[in-house]
């Protein structure tokens, strides 16, 4: 609660009944109290307008997961790894069509080769 411990919350309450006085120390944690109701009742009613609105599926949601403290890098790129990426070339290969077998695979560029001394262009407004 706040990071406060029972020691600090016994000071704070002997310095409360010190500034606001033993008599209206009483109305003030009425009004705390009502305040505090007031709040818990308008985040039950925020929490079933967002039911309401987004639906059910909210409710079902494991938020553990959405969880950054849970981002482990290790573990993504183990699973990116073992992610079975040819198959879809695979398929394609096996289909014997030429089309679809270029499709899933990348187009390569052809490399110009220089002469030698001849310097690798430049463009000035590139940089």
């Amino acid at each position: 609660m706040f990071g406060i411990n029972g020691s600090e919350l016994i000071i704070l309450a002997v310095i409360a009944v010190i500034v606001l006085g033993p008599e209206r120390l009483p109305e003030y944690a009425a009004q705390l109290a009502r305040l505090v109701k007031q709040l818990r009742n308008m985040a039950a009613g925020a929490k079933e307008q967002l039911r309401e609105e987004v639906g059910d599926e909210i409710v079902d949601m494991d938020w553990r997961k959405l969880d950054p403290r849970q981002y482990d890098p290790r573990r993504i790129i183990r699973e990116a790894l073992m992610d079975d990426d040819e198959a879809p070339v695979r398929m394609a290969a096996a289909a014997g069509t030429a089309a679809v077998a270029a499709q899933a695979r990348p187009a390569a560029r052809p490399v110009e080769q220089l002469e030698p001394g001849v310097p690798a262009p430049f463009d000035p407004e590139a940089t």
